[in-house]
C-alpha cells in the first residue's frame, strides 16, 4: 500500500464527493461509541461545510419505512435533494448510489454514516479496492459500541482508507484563509457547531463591533 503523503494527497473540494449513509433514528438508537447528540451535530456540520464548498453530497438511507427517515438536521441542508433509499446493507452494492457518485466525475470519495462497523466499513473497503481515494469522517459516524467503531476503523485503515474528522476536512478544503469566497460562509457554518471556539469567535466579533467609549 502506497503511503498517503505529499500535497496531492490532501483533499480538495473540487475533487471531492460526499456520501452520507443511514443517519436514521433506528441506527441512532443503538449508537454507543459516541454521544448521539455529538454525532448529529458533527454530521450536520459536515453537510453544511460540503454545501459551502459546493461538494456534491449524496444522501442515502436503508429501508426508511422501518428505520426512519434521515435526520432533518441533514436533509434541511439539501431541501430539494432526493434521498436514495436502499435495501442493500452495503451502499456500494446499490447501483443508484454508485451511479450518482460516478456522475460527479470526482475520485475523492468521502463517507460518513451509521454504523461504522457495517454501513461505513463495507462501502469504504469495497470502493478503496476499486481504486477510489476513500476518506471516512469518523466523528460523523458511530458504532454500536466503542470497540465496534475502533475495530472497524483499524480494518478500514488496513484496506487503505483515510481517516479524518469533520473539522479537519473543513480546514483541508479551505486550506488558505485568503480564499475569501468560502472563508466567510465557512465561518458562518462553523459558528454553530464548534463549541467554545465558536462562542469565542462570536465574542470577538462583538468586541470588534463595540464602539469605543468617549474618554471624557
Amino acid at each position: 500500500m502506497a503511503p498517503r503523503n505529499g500535497l496531492d494527497s490532501l483533499l480538495r473540494p473540487e475533487d471531492s464527493v460526499l456520501v452520507l449513509i443511514d443517519h436514521q433514528p433506528y441506527q441512532l438508537a443503538n449508537l454507543n461509541s459516541h454521544d448521539p447528540q455529538a454525532v448529529v451535530n458533527n454530521t450536520t456540520a459536515l453537510a453544511k461545510v460540503a454545501k459551502v464548498f459546493g461538494v456534491p453530497t449524496i444522501l442515502t438511507s436503508v429501508v426508511a419505512a422501518r428505520g426512519g427517515v434521515i435526520f432533518p438536521h441533514v436533509t434541511e441542508v439539501f431541501p430539494d435533494q432526493e434521498v436514495i433509499d436502499r435495501t442493500f446493507i452495503n451502499t456500494w452494492e446499490d447501483p443508484k448510489v454508485v451511479d450518482a457518485v460516478k456522475a460527479t466525475g470526482r475520485k475523492q470519495l468521502i463517507i460518513a454514516g451509521l454504523w461504522t462497523e457495517i454501513c461505513v466499513a463495507m462501502p469504504a473497503i469495497q470502493a478503496a479496492g476499486e481504486g477510489w481515494d476513500v476518506t471516512v469522517i469518523t466523528d460523523a459516524s458511530g458504532g454500536t459500541s466503542l470497540e465496534a467503531h475502533e475495530v472497524s476503523i483499524q480494518r478500514m485503515i488496513a484496506a487503505g482508507v483515510n481517516m479524518m474528522t469533520w473539522l479537519a476536512l473543513a480546514s483541508e478544503w479551505q486550506r488558505d484563509w485568503a480564499r475569501t469566497d468560502t472563508a466567510g460562509p465557512l465561518n458562518d457554518a462553523l459558528k454553530y457547531h464548534i463549541g467554545g471556539s465558536a462562542i469565542a469567535y462570536l465574542w470577538e466579533q462583538q468586541l470588534l463591533n463595540t464602539p469605543v467609549p468617549d474618554a471624557a
